[in-house]
């Protein structure tokens, strides 16, 4: 559900000063992250209106593949929970999800106010060793550079107790998207290039499910 508020967009431009405009342009990818969606969150139900149908598609074939029922589920990157409250369909047994931006928790808690949805910032959780069964992330790792989809890997590969799932760009994408990514300065490129190498050299076994739309749950497993 939108926040309804005739002020909302003067808030924002009053947030994108505080925030400064520079930070869209910093190297760091954390900052840049962090700056794009705390300022898009407001708008992002949008997106979501879209995205839900697929988001179901996903997580049905995720489902059949391994069964989700009383599993539970860290979300890294949660964004407005719409990942989360898909697999959460099936149903399962715990649903966390972690995000560095604040503004897209709050939208979460607007939008999905049963998940539990957390403040996280860098990739490191802090929880115990093999605490889920299932780690995922949606559309976050194509942001990052290599190095650090690496780091992310392994910390998802750490609090996993059977399978890590990437939802993310595969084969062709929308032109949309693309000029979308272009603006996030995202490494989509290089991920869809690489990536299934790049799980490789963190899991013992790692293949792809191809879904629909350029998109595919990149596995891992942990065991």
């Amino acid at each position: 559900m939108p926040i309804a508020s005739s002020h909302l967009p003067v808030r924002h431009f009053s947030y994108l000063y505080s925030m400064s405009i520079k930070h869209y342009f910093s190297k760091d990818e954390d900052q840049r992250a962090r700056f794009i969606f705390n300022l898009i969150a407001p708008y992002y139900h949008w997106i979501d209106k879209g995205t839900q149908k697929d988001y179901r598609q996903m997580a049905a074939v995720l489902n059949e593949r391994f069964p989700l029922q009383g599993k539970s589920v860290l979300d890294m990157g949660c964004g407005t929970g719409a990942w989360l409250k898909a697999l959460s369909f099936y149903p399962v047994e715990k649903a966390v999800g972690l995000d560095m931006s604040s503004e897209m928790l709050k939208q979460a808690k607007v939008q999905n106010p049963d998940l539990d949805c957390l403040h996280q910032e860098g990739s490191l959780t802090g929880f115990d060793d093999n605490s889920f069964d299932m780690v995922t992330a949606t559309f976050v790792l194509h942001g990052m550079k290599a190095d650090k989809r690496a780091i992310l890997l392994k910390e998802m590969k750490r609090i996993a107790r059977d399978k890590v799932i990437i939802h993310d760009f595969y084969g062709k994408t929308q032109a949309v998207a693309v000029v979308l990514e272009w603006l996030e300065r995202s490494d989509f490129r290089n991920f869809k290039k690489h990536f299934p190498e790049e799980m490789a050299g963190v899991f013992p076994s790692s293949f792809v499910l191809p879904g629909v739309g350029g998109k595919a749950l990149y596995v891992g497993e942990v065991k």
